[in-house]
């Protein structure tokens, strides 16, 4: 897969600038209305009954806070927060370490949970429910099990699959919350906020237009951010205004809809090499020369989000608003 500027997979440019821009109480967090009324009521109980938060579940897809999330609850909790990811626990034993390592209240946050193995998984089961882990000392006949209370502790998991969770560990978790594409208007406010921390100026219809093409993801409007700053510096006098970010945005190839050239060769494929009919998603993968589970993973979510692509019983179908986004004529059988 070609390296994409509008990509929402963190990438290493990102991580210094996102820590640095994370909003740390939930005072701050722009966004997720429903995700954070519901936190805020769950961590002021626990803290009234002094107790740990429930496990936490967020999902949905990459770049719209759930790191950001997990890192307020322990700010809010007022505990120190641990980092891991799924694919980086290989055995049950390094995740017996990790919970063996956990202070009275901590938040342990496993990013891509999805991708824990199976055997790694069952540590968790009664570390989740019961606060403790079974630990196997020797091999064979002469092999012992022993016990080991923990500390009580959150664990926030983090996932763009819900889908691919065993039910037995998604069912452990008391607050599960589903985060949103973010709206043009809680962009532009994030943007606001982010040109203010990073002493930037900016105008409110540069911000606006930063966000409409921004994927409804912050991490992307940040990104664009970032990028757009430099040519106000070089190319203008270092305001963002709309000139700017439509220039600069315009160069670095994201369009109006926030799509790049790979997203516009999708739907002019389907519309050119299949005549807009319906087409199976390894046709248009074979065709472009890409990946099918690429496609549909990285490509698809955000063209059928926006209505570009619609899903049916006989395969994708590009809709009109494709037709129009590309300046093409519907053909006789769209029209």
């Amino acid at each position: 897969m070609a390296k994409r500027m509008i990509t929402t997979e963190l990438m290493e440019e990102d991580i210094k600038l996102e820590s640095t821009l994370r909003p740390q109480m939930l005072r701050d967090y722009i966004g997720q209305q429903k995700a954070k009324e519901k936190l805020k009521i769950y961590i002021e109980a626990a803290k009234q009954r002094g107790e740990s938060l429930d496990h936490v579940l967020f999902f949905g897809p990459p770049g719209l806070g759930k790191t950001t999330l997990a890192g307020i609850i322990a700010n809010e909790m007022g505990v120190n927060m641990k980092t891991t990811a799924g694919p980086a626990i290989e055995k049950p034993g390094d995740m017996a370490a990790i919970l063996n390592n956990l202070q009275e209240g901590d938040v342990l946050f496993i990013d891509e949970i999805h991708r824990l193995n199976r055997q790694v998984e069952e540590i968790l089961y009664p570390a989740m429910e019961d606060y403790v882990i079974d630990i196997v000392i020797g091999k064979g006949a002469g092999a012992k099990s022993i016990r080991l209370e923990l500390p009580r502790f959150t664990l926030v998991g983090a996932t763009t699959r819900a889908g691919m969770l065993t039910a037995p560990l998604r069912d452990r978790f008391g607050v599960v919350s589903r985060l949103e594409f973010y709206t043009t208007e809680e962009l532009t406010e994030i943007i606001t906020r982010s040109a203010s921390v990073l002493n930037v100026e900016i105008e409110e219809e540069g911000a606006v237009e930063l966000a409409r093409r921004s994927r409804g993801t912050p991490r992307l409007a940040n990104r664009l951010l970032k990028r757009v700053r430099d040519f106000a510096q070089v190319k203008y006098d270092g305001k963002i205004t709309k000139e700017v970010a439509n220039f600069a945005l315009d160069l670095l190839d994201v369009d109006k809809l926030g799509l790049d050239e790979i997203d516009r060769e999708i739907l002019r494929t389907m519309i050119e090499k299949f005549h807009g009919r319906p087409v199976g998603l390894d046709a248009i993968a074979t065709t472009i020369g890409e990946d099918s589970g690429t496609l549909e993973e990285v490509y698809e979510p955000y063209l059928v989000q926006n209505g570009l692509i619609i899903r049916t019983p006989r395969g994708r179908m590009v809709s009109d608003l494709a037709y129009k986004h590309l300046g093409l004529p519907l053909l006789e059988e769209q029209s």
